[in-house]
């Protein structure tokens, strides 16, 4: 082989480790944006159910500490069930309408929508699987 030739055998080499890594880097990006947790409000709540077939929104304030408690256990569910299940968190301090017209009365509160409806509610901090369980239940039906 020329010395030219491993010149290039040696720069395709390159270039697929580079395309490689930067496809990677791309699809763990995507996962991590489709795993944020949107901010749903009064002006968006019924536009995001409509949207996705299938919704879990916690119900949830600032200053609730069994809020807050939860909150981790939703991190994971929007990263386990990204591009299946929209997850996302509305403030009942910032958005009253929509916790008036969902008769939210304690926090947090769970209501998972199937193709613009509610179909099942959760009420307080529960562990993980119970959640999982309520969402398997909506993904199967």
């Amino acid at each position: 082989m020329s010395e030219h030739e491993q010149f290039i055998s040696e720069e395709d080499r390159e270039l697929k480790r580079i395309r490689e890594k930067r496809l990677q880097e791309l699809m763990q990006r995507k996962l991590e944006m489709s795993a944020e947790l949107a901010h749903v409000t009064d002006s968006n709540f019924n536009e995001i159910v409509n949207e996705h077939p299938l919704a879990l929104i916690d119900f949830w304030a600032a200053w609730c500490a069994p809020c807050r408690a939860l909150a981790p256990t939703i991190e994971e569910l929007a990263a386990e069930y990204a591009g299946k299940v929209f997850i996302g968190k509305l403030d009942v301090d910032e958005n009253p309408e929509t916790a008036e017209l969902f008769q939210v009365l304690s926090i947090p509160t769970l209501v998972i929508m199937k193709d613009g409806k509610e179909v099942g509610r959760i009420v307080g901090c529960v562990p993980k699987g119970n959640i999982q369980t309520a969402l398997k239940k909506h993904m199967e039906s």
